[in-house]
């Protein structure tokens, strides 16, 4: 009988530890995704008063505020659903990669490699989001 209850007692605080655990874990999970959602608002309020201090925006610092835009996206979907948007992260991508071959022509005023290489990872990239719209065949066809 009495290892009958010991045995329930150590069923009874691994539950209860593990619903600690768990909750620790939920509220790390929150706290981050502020501390994340905030720092990404704050960097497109730095970035978004700079322009206006200069007095114009580049095309470059638009599409860095797209950039921190989709972030914030990234950051609400993830809250809501606790899943990582690849299809954003694959926006991020592309846009970054848009600025940067946007500042290698204004630079060197002339196509080379390196804008073919990165016209080549945005079309890469392009492709992948259409491959994850389009819904899996099912295993029974």
């Amino acid at each position: 009988m009495k290892q009958n209850q010991l045995s329930e007692f150590r069923e009874t605080l691994k539950a209860w530890i593990d619903e600690l655990g768990n909750l620790l874990i939920e509220m790390f999970h929150y706290l981050a995704l502020f501390v994340i959602g905030a720092s990404v608002v704050w960097s497109a309020i730095s970035s978004f008063v700079g322009m206006v201090s200069i007095g114009h925006a580049t095309i470059s610092d638009i599409l860095l505020l797209f950039i921190y835009l989709e972030l914030g996206a990234m950051v609400g979907i993830y809250f809501q659903t606790n899943a990582m948007p690849v299809r954003c992260l694959i926006f991020i991508a592309i846009t970054a990669l848009s600025r940067l071959l946007i500042a290698d022509v204004q630079a060197h005023h002339q196509a080379g490699l390196d804008v073919l290489l990165v016209s080549a990872a945005i079309l890469v990239l392009a492709l992948s989001t259409r491959l994850l719209r389009k819904p899996l065949p099912d295993d029974n066809d």
